[in-house]
């Protein structure tokens, strides 16, 4: 294999849909198209003005990140509506320099005129980021009003070259990042499979191996995820169920998707033969249904099981790679292209409203930040304001502000070391330096949706060359970025701590609440005999609200936090992942059995809705109770035989060990 294939496999590894690798590829393209612009302008004899390279590079970030239109044309919009209120507020800075008790008091009035801006939803987000960061580079660089008009030539540029790159270099198209991710789908089923191969090998598995297949589960669930998200769907958010092709593609996924956690859940308890796991690996379906028939297998239970879930998994493959051959041949021409238009964002101006307390909780931070980093320095305090306005970007608790502060912090604090010792080698060598920060720009948005401290480090380190290559590098100069960074950081996790905390626990409260109304919904829908479609699209929501507990009990699980201890949080996520398991399951099954649940089933799942109802109120408690999990107590789990009856049992058990007081 090539290096360049290597590479290749992987990107797609740990971005299926190349997503983040074009999203920084499109920050990268526009920020290097807009300084080329200015630079020709310049040699064609027209001096610009510093405040035009300043921003045309801060825009041409925002436009590549903060602008989330899914039309281009919408995209376009935005980014006029954004530039020309760029250049309203780096006038206003520029006319009220002279004037620093006003300009400063200003900047405030700008950050909390950015933040209200919000509630218009992603429009009023992204035109929000260019006031703020248009604002604090003019009150950075001080130009004068008559750097003004030829200035103003920068955010033009950057427009331009933004859309040009989004819209004919680096395109949306959720056709082909579908089709992507479907392979990436087919992908990380392999994975578990190969996976499972080696451990059937051995006839043992560890509780190491038991930690790497659930690792391999979410990251199959990531990219389910991925693909679900690419899916057209109405003005509502939900898919067309009159679109046959587009919920036929759905259930499919669905499919391969429970298919494979059922694989690893009855792993757990019994693994296959080797040669029906390396049949299936081989897409040898024959030897596949020989083996499986075997009285080696038929003769064990629980063996038996895992060889069923198995030819599950076996079928639903096949019914992918059918939909992801008809994608590569006709790029899914059978779904409609049409996109609906997204519901408009509820105006709420009230403090009810998350996005306003939100506004006062940043707009006091950056207060404080302000207040303290002019303390410290005259000149470059902005960078406390910054961090603190930063800090709060998707946060949901106090706990999540905390983390991406310390991010922040830590992030600058080894960008800074690092591109201290990069400035003083290749400072002097701009033909060096001028690639270097390139490249680390094109890093650091890469990993933006991975790690905010990796992304921090390398716009640090990027600081670092341009002061370098201007020759302003000094150790006051980078000691002072650090103290600044620390001051917003600090002033922005008190702030979150103090004003409207929205505390961890609270958070969780209302993602718990999400996932016990998602899980009586869905089971009222089996009870009621919904249609199949309407089912495995709650079966959908409740898989979400349970990512959603996950990314609220994050915090729980740090080291400075004394809510709880991490293996606890672990504990308890394990359990609601089963629960949504079972449920899923459940729904599958009564949408094979064509027919509303009765007998045994209909009573237990009476009785499952009640004791719904009764635990949905206790919240996060489950997160703080003592339990004790018994390994030994587990039994054979059937999904095939009486499916039904057994994962509505499975749910009541789950929920049980959750609060076992009350159990």
């Amino acid at each position: 294999m090539t290096f360049a294939a290597k590479i290749r496999d992987w990107l797609l590894a740990n971005d299926p849909a190349l997503s983040r690798l074009r999203m920084a590829g499109r920050v990268t393209l526009t920020v290097i198209a807009a300084v080329a612009c200015l630079v020709l302008i310049h040699i064609a004899g027209l001096a610009l003005p510093t405040i035009a390279y300043g921003l045309a590079i801060i825009l041409s970030i925002e436009g590549g990140v903060a602008v989330r239109d899914r039309l281009p044309s919408d995209q376009l919009k935005t980014r006029l509506i954004g530039g020309a209120v760029s250049l309203l507020c780096v006038g206003l800075a520029a006319a009220l320099e002279d004037y620093r008790y006003i300009s400063d008091p200003m900047f405030l009035v700008v950050i909390a005129g950015a933040t209200v801006g919000r509630v218009y939803g992603p429009r009023g987000f992204a035109v929000g980021m260019f006031a703020f960061t248009s604002y604090f580079m003019g009150a950075y660089l001080k130009p004068n009003l008559s750097d003004l008009p030829l200035g103003a030539i920068g955010p033009v540029i950057a427009v331009v070259t933004g859309h040009l790159v989004r819209t004919y270099l680096l395109p949306d198209d959720w056709r082909r990042d579908l089709l992507q991710s479907l392979v990436a789908i087919q992908g990380r089923v392999g994975d578990i499979l190969m996976k499972l191969a080696v451990l059937s090998s051995g006839g043992a598995m560890t509780d190491g191996d038991r930690r790497e297949l659930r690792q391999l589960e979410e990251r199959l669930k990531d990219v389910v995820l991925m693909a679900e998200g690419f899916l057209p769907r109405t003005a509502d958010g939900t898919i067309d169920p009159e679109d046959e092709p587009l919920t036929s593609l759905t259930m499919k996924i669905f499919d391969v998707h429970l298919a494979a956690e059922s694989v690893i859940v009855l792993s757990f308890e019994a693994l296959p033969p080797f040669l029906l796991v390396h049949a299936l690996i081989e897409d040898d379906g024959d030897m596949t249904e020989k083996i499986a028939a075997s009285p080696a297998v038929a003769g064990d239970d629980r063996v038996a099981e895992n060889a069923r879930a198995l030819i599950w998994l076996q079928t639903a493959r096949v019914a992918l790679t059918e939909a992801i051959e008809e994608g590569r041949r006709d790029r899914f021409r059978a779904i409609d292209d049409a996109v609906a238009a997204p519901a408009s964002a509820k105006i709420d101006f009230s403090l009810k409203n998350p996005v306003m307390r939100s506004a006062v909780q940043i707009t006091i931070a950056s207060s404080l930040a302000m207040a303290f980093g002019l303390m410290l320095s005259r000149d470059r305090w902005f960078w406390a304001v910054l961090t603190a306005f930063l800090i709060f970007t998707n946060t949901k608790s106090r706990g999540d502000a905390a983390i991406r502060a310390l991010q922040r912090s830590i992030g600058t604090l080894l960008g800074i070391a690092a591109g201290l010792v990069l400035a003083t080698l290749v400072g002097s060598y701009p033909l060096v330096s001028a690639p270097i920060a390139v490249l680390c720009i094109f890093l650091g948005f890469y990993c933006l949706q991975i790690s905010y401290a990796a992304m921090t480090f390398f716009i640090s380190i990027v600081l670092c060359l341009i002061y370098g290559m201007t020759g302003v590098l000094t150790l006051d100069l980078l000691q002072l970025r650090i103290e600044e960074t620390l001051i917003g950081a600090l002033a922005g996790t008190i702030v979150a701590f103090l004003v409207f905390p929205a505390s961890t626990r609270s958070t969780l409260d209302l993602a718990l609440g999400r996932w016990f109304d998602g899980l009586h919904e869905l089971l009222s829908a089996v009870r009621e005999g919904r249609s199949g479609f309407e089912i495995i699209a709650l079966s959908h929501k409740l898989d979400a609200a349970y990512r959603e507990i996950t990314l609220a009990a994050r915090p729980l699980g740090t080291t400075w936090s004394v809510v709880s201890r991490p293996g606890q949080v672990r504990q308890t996520l394990g359990i609601f992942l089963g629960a949504t398991y079972w449920a899923r399951i459940f729904a599958r099954n009564a949408v094979q059995a064509g027919h509303k649940p009765e007998g045994p089933v209909l009573t237990a799942l009476e009785d499952t809705l009640a004791n719904i109802d009764a635990l949905s109120a206790r919240g996060s408690e489950c997160f703080v109770v003592t339990r004790k999990l018994s390994r030994g107590g587990s039994r054979h789990l059937p999904i095939f035989k009486h499916g039904s009856r057994v994962g509505v049992e499975m749910i009541g058990t789950m929920l049980g060990r959750l609060y076992p007081a009350a159990a």
